[in-house]
């Protein structure tokens, strides 16, 4: 730089605070969540909402079958913001987080585990296979879950929506039924 060039931050106007320069991020984010663990903030809301319209987003559930993406952030973070829109508007909006336990993303995890350790998929017994791809998924459900809320997504963390809770089994299987007794399968 010149010696008369003049230093260009002598010349914005700019508000002084007394905020550090640094968030400190690391440090402050696990402070928030305990914070908001410890008032409940999902449940001060919910007490919030009685008695309002209710508002339900209906959110097509992750599969739990690794760490969260750019994708899950992007998508919850809009879904999180629209139901707290709507929570400030006046309604009773609340958000049951939910995983897809099941299906082809999850088994594929654990057949590439059979494949590093020389296993066949097919020489597996089907329900030893089945019990892997459900321990998998609820590994997955409680990291995921802790991701989320890492993102600041409000919700019902404590009784989410897992596909493979064996209420939700049972209702998918009448479904199916009514299906198949009716002849629309």
């Amino acid at each position: 730089m010149c010696a008369d060039t003049p230093d260009y931050k002598d010349t914005l106007n700019l508000p002084e605070t007394d905020f550090p320069m640094r968030a400190g991020l690391p440090k402050r984010e696990p402070e928030w969540l305990a914070r908001w663990a410890e008032i409940g903030v999902y449940d001060r809301l919910r007490e919030k909402g009685a008695g309002r319209e209710p508002f339900i987003l209906h959110d097509g559930p992750p599969y739990a079958n690794g760490h969260l993406h750019i994708g899950h952030a992007l998508n919850k973070t809009i879904k999180d913001m629209i139901v707290r829109s709507h929570q400030m508007m006046g309604h009773d909006a609340r958000y049951v987080p939910g995983w897809d336990c099941h299906g082809l993303p999850i088994e594929w995890k654990i057949e590439e585990q059979y494949r590093k350790k020389g296993k066949n998929k097919d020489d597996v017994n089907i329900v030893d296979f089945r019990q892997e791809c459900r321990k998998f998924a609820e590994g997955w459900v409680d990291i995921q879950r802790e991701e989320f809320k890492r993102l600041g997504i409000t919700g019902n963390w404590a009784d989410p929506y897992l596909t493979m809770d064996y209420h939700a089994e049972r209702v998918i299987a009448e479904e199916f039924m009514k299906f198949l007794m009716n002849g629309t399968l």
